[in-house]
C-alpha cells in the first residue's frame, strides 16, 4: 500500500477513535463500550524537556466570533473538551469556571471545544454554567483529532493545559478536579 493511502487509512481510523471515544448526544459512550476511554480526572505533567507544540487550532466559537489557540500567544492556556449531553461535564463546569477567574491575572486564559454537540444545546448549557470564557463549537470533532499522536484528549470530559510557548504541559482526561487543576495551571504559569 503506498503512502497515501496508508495515511488515509490512519486518518479514517483516528477519526472512527475519536468519534467512539466521544459519541454524540444520541450515541453516547456506555461505560462497558471498549472504545470509551474513562478518566478519573487524574492530571498528567508532561516534563517541559518532552513537550510537544500544540497543533495550530482555529475555529467558531458558540457566539459565532473567530478564535484560534494562537490567540492565546504567551499565556498559559486551558483547553478544555466538554458536551452539553455529558453529565461529568456539567459537573465539573463550577471548578473550571472558578480555577479561570482566580488565574487570570496570572496571564492565563481558558478556551472551551464543545465537542460533537447540538449548537442548541451548547448554547443552553452556556447561558446556564456562564464560564467566563467563550467555547469553540468543534460538532464534528476537528479540534481533538488535531491532537492526534500527541498528549491528545480522549474522552469527554478532557482538560489540556498548554505552556506559554504553546505546548502540551498537562493532560486530564475525565472530571477534573479543583485542586489538581490549579496546582498544575499555578506551576505552569509560574516557568519561565
Amino acid at each position: 500500500m503506498s503512502a497515501k493511502p496508508r495515511a488515509l487509512v490512519a486518518v479514517v481510523l483516528a477519526m472512527t477513535a475519536l468519534a467512539g471515544c466521544a459519541g454524540t448526544q444520541g450515541t453516547q459512550p456506555q461505560s462497558g463500550d471498549t472504545r470509551y476511554v474513562a478518566g478519573d480526572g487524574t492530571m498528567l505533567v508532561v516534563p517541559a524537556a518532552q513537550r510537544q507544540a500544540a497543533p495550530e487550532v482555529r475555529g467558531e466559537t458558540l457566539e459565532g466570533t473567530a478564535a484560534a489557540l494562537a490567540d492565546h500567544k504567551g499565556k498559559v492556556l486551558v483547553l478544555n473538551f466538554w458536551a452539553s449531553w455529558c453529565a461529568p461535564c456539567r459537573s465539573e463546569a463550577p471548578v473550571l469556571k472558578d480555577v479561570a477567574a482566580k488565574t487570570r491575572d496570572r496571564g492565563v486564559s481558558f478556551l472551551g471545544v464543545d465537542f460533537k454537540d447540538d449548537k442548541a444545546q451548547a448554547m443552553a448549557f452556556q447561558r446556564t454554567q456562564q464560564p467566563g470564557y467563550p467555547s469553540l463549537f468543534d460538532q464534528p470533532g476537528k479540534v481533538a483529532l488535531a491532537f492526534h499522536g500527541m498528549v491528545n484528549p480522549a474522552a469527554i470530559p478532557s482538560t489540556l493545559v498548554l505552556d506559554r510557548q504553546g505546548r502540551v504541559a498537562a493532560r486530564a482526561l475525565g472530571e477534573v478536579k479543583y485542586s489538581d487543576l490549579l496546582d498544575v495551571v499555578t506551576k505552569v504559569s509560574d516557568e519561565k
